[in-house]
């Protein structure tokens, strides 16, 4: 079975290499990479990625909890946040976005896996309980 393929949107460069090449050596495919939140939604509809991994905290002029909103809503992909923002403001308007998954930053491999193939599975039951 292959893996998954990946939109990562994140704009520290650091926080991006580091789950990028996390990501490709456990075998995803990364789809694409975007710093900006109207880039990301741009991406998920060109791309088709399996899965969309969102910064929070985004340049531009919308934030990633909007574009996650945006993607969800034109293409269905699952998303989940990857942020520093745990306070409970920011968790709140977050679940109005239907996200998959929260990771706070820092997060360790395990969680990102496991966070990736629960949203995964969960999307892929949810896209056949609609075909029903």
């Amino acid at each position: 079975m292959s893996k998954a393929s990946i939109l990562i949107v994140e704009d520290e460069g650091i926080v991006a290499i580091d789950i990028l090449y996390t990501l490709k050596t456990l075998g995803y495919i990364i789809a694409g990479h975007s710093e900006r939140a109207e880039d990301a939604i741009k991406k998920a509809g060109e791309l088709n990625p399996d899965i969309v991994l969102m910064d929070i905290g985004l340049k531009g002029n919308i934030d990633g909890i909007e574009a996650a909103a945006q993607i969800r809503a034109r293409y269905n992909l699952p998303v989940i946040f990857l942020t520093a923002f745990s306070n409970q403001s920011t968790i709140e308007r977050a679940g109005k976005a239907e996200p998959y998954g929260y990771l706070i930053k820092p997060f360790d491999e395990e969680e990102l896996v496991n966070s990736i193939e629960t949203a995964l599975s969960k999307h892929s039951m949810e896209s056949k309980m609609r075909k029903e």
